[in-house]
């Protein structure tokens, strides 16, 4: 079985064939980093426009990389939400014309559930177990079931932790994207020179225990920028005031309450929940080697094993839709080419 899976969801298009023996047979990705990066962030409107310029091609090249041709397709899978829904829409008619000309089934894939699937990918994994899905829109744990089956424990309130990343590089001036640069400039700097605010665990929020929230952590940043420039700043250049040894200080102690976030909403998890032994990190964010190292650390004094796809796999691809439609396929799930499209699409939600 193979399956061509295609990827639009945000600011980066990608087309992938894989196999159901887990063979990425081939995967090609056109970044729109540069194309976003001077707007400090994506621009829907743009996304959508540099999707539909590159994605025919992208389709011609997977093919002709794996060596195969469209009758060699067992189906088609595209990311139907959640995501922007101007690629969205692309990526979904792309794949709805493949199926439709080819007369092959269409695949509507949950984004969310493609990241919360990768890793069975890439490693052995079988049902049960636990999901913390961190990405750019994200912020959630869950229990994996089964396939289309998902319980979500707890999420964010409020920002999600890519997103912060992002903001909080976006206050230091630094480049697009937000979340490798903190990462490598954090690397440099003292992890414990800024007592950063933690929220939902400072205040010891009966209500939100397996919840998450970003925005007071975003704000205390600000806070302590405007303490060392010595101004409010309401624009992108009283920034560039703070010194590189600040900046850095400040994305590793960024970063280190991030995982103070995340160990304790996890450990409270486990006190609440009678849960499986394993434990996958999934999204974006998985990407970041200090977070994954902390969460591994974590993991280890709990008693669980814990499983991340490589790198390449965290961020958004199209390895993970197609895989994702495999796997539906595999269980005889199939989509109407009626299928709508989907700005948002929880992941414990059947509809």
């Amino acid at each position: 079985m193979k399956i061509l899976g295609i990827e639009t969801s945000c600011d980066e298009t990608a087309v992938a064939i894989v196999d159901d023996k887990k063979n990425i047979l081939a995967h090609v990705i056109n970044s729109q980093i540069e194309l976003h990066k001077k707007f400090g962030g994506v621009v829907p409107e743009l996304a959508a426009r540099g999707h539909i310029e590159v994605l025919d091609e992208l389709i011609l090249r997977a093919l002709s990389d794996a060596k195969l041709k469209f009758s060699d397709i067992d189906g088609f899978a595209a990311t139907c939400g959640p995501g922007l829904i101007g690629g969205v829409i692309v990526g979904m008619m792309a794949a709805k014309t493949l199926a439709s000309v080819h007369k092959k089934p269409f695949l509507a894939i949950n984004h969310l559930e493609a990241h919360a699937l990768t890793a069975r990918l890439c490693d052995d994994l079988k049902f049960p177990y636990l999901l913390l899905l961190i990405s750019g829109g994200h912020c959630q744990i869950l229990l994996a079931h089964g396939v289309g089956n998902y319980k979500k424990l707890g999420e964010t309130i409020d920002d999600a932790l890519g997103e912060s990343f992002d903001k909080v590089a976006q206050m230091l001036d630094l480049p697009y994207p937000g979340g490798p640069t903190v990462e490598k400039l954090a690397m440099q700097g003292d992890e414990n020179r800024f007592k950063f605010s933690r929220p939902l665990i400072d205040s010891l929020n009966k209500n939100h225990l397996c919840d998450f929230s970003f925005s007071g952590l975003k704000t205390a940043v600000r806070r302590e920028i405007e303490k060392l420039i010595g101004e409010n700043f309401s624009h992108l250049t009283s920034p560039k005031k703070v010194n590189e040894k600040d900046k850095a200080d400040i994305c590793a102690s960024f970063q280190r309450v991030v995982c103070e976030i995340l160990t304790n909403r996890l450990t409270n998890m486990l006190v609440a929940n009678f849960l499986p032994k394993k434990l996958v990190v999934a999204g974006g964010v998985a990407a970041n080697r200090y977070i994954f190292s902390h969460l591994k650390n974590w993991a280890q004094k709990h008693e669980l094993e814990v499983i991340a796809p490589p790198i390449a796999l965290c961020t958004d691809n199209a390895a993970m839709v197609a895989w994702t439609g495999i796997e539906k396929l595999k269980l005889g799930i199939t989509d109407d080419l009626n299928f709508k499209p989907k700005a948002r699409w929880e992941l414990d939600s059947s509809v």
